[in-house]
């Protein structure tokens, strides 16, 4: 209750920016999003009546990401920007907020209990848990577990409603409907991965942290502190893999994958990529508790 409070109040201030130009009648809302996820999450709550721009367009990096000077010029004239906490944000969001101050800069980490990003499980001193990143470093992938998408669903849609009121009672619907089909993907995922809870899964990127926690995993990253690692780091990891069984190497195509084909190669295991930034989400992530569940058996 306290943070919907303090949310609706954060809102309701900055909306008083706004109503002086208003929202024209029958006019979309021009929103922005860091990521493709994103942009299905605020579609699936606004539908057509917003104009929804992503960020980071497929095949990019949302660590190394720099806008275009278009999207840098669209965003001087959006409503809303939806961050996620990713760490181009850090860099650019106040320069955009300085470019366009009446952009409703919207977080919707409001309210998620953000963990440490894994740094190495194989250097950990207690089996099955890991370093962690420099204090401070909190792990931007919550949209990689559903339930605490639907807290995410949950900050969109009171911004849509407070920003466009005259659409509050579509956007509450298209938001239970959407927390519906959530928690019907939770259930499904919680039954593929039913047999493999509290195995050891490794990545090359630490992106499943909040996916592993749900589900009873324990993510092992490949990276080092976020670096690729050097030669007797590397040499670690495969001795790790191999004292673990590992038989699959999970990547992502964002990412250099040949450390994790070095490795794949030592030990014979397969590598399998997954995309936690595709824009079709449920059913992306469905698939990739079916490729973990196969591949960590």
């Amino acid at each position: 209750m306290r943070r919907v409070t303090a949310l609706c109040a954060a809102l309701a201030i900055l909306l008083v920016l706004f109503s002086s130009a208003g929202l024209a009648a029958g006019k979309s809302l021009s929103v922005f999003v860091s990521i493709l996820p994103q942009k299905y999450f605020v579609e699936r709550i606004a539908g057509s009546r917003v104009k929804v721009s992503v960020m980071v367009q497929p095949g990019a990096s949302p660590e190394t990401y720099e806008p275009s000077p278009r999207q840098m010029a669209e965003l001087a004239e959006a409503q809303i920007y939806f961050r996620i906490g990713l760490p181009f944000e850090e860099a650019w969001l106040e320069r955009i907020q300085r470019s366009n101050p009446r952009l409703l800069m919207v977080d919707t980490r409001e309210g998620i209990e953000l963990r440490p990003i894994d740094g190495s499980h194989h250097h950990a001193e207690e089996p099955g848990h890991g370093s962690v990143l420099p204090e401070g470093l909190m792990d931007p992938h919550i949209w990689l577990n559903p339930i605490l998408v639907k807290q995410q669903a949950e900050t969109i849609c009171m911004a849509l409603a407070t920003l466009d009121p005259a659409n509050r009672d579509e956007y509450k619907e298209n938001y239970r409907l959407f927390a519906q089909d959530l928690e019907a993907a939770d259930r499904k995922i919680r039954f593929i991965l039913r047999d493999v809870q509290g195995k050891k899964f490794m990545v090359f990127h630490p992106a499943w942290g909040y996916f592993a926690d749900a589900y009873g995993l324990i993510q092992v990253p490949i990276e080092v502190e976020g670096k690729e690692p050097n030669a007797r780091e590397l040499a670690q990891i495969i001795d790790f893999a191999r004292q673990e069984g590992i038989r699959t190497i999970f990547v992502q195509s964002q990412s250099n994958i040949k450390p994790a084909e070095t490795v794949a190669r030592a030990v014979k295991a397969q590598v399998v990529q997954l995309d936690p930034l595709a824009e079709n989400y449920i059913d992306n992530l469905i698939s990739i508790a079916e490729a973990i569940a196969a591949g960590v058996r």
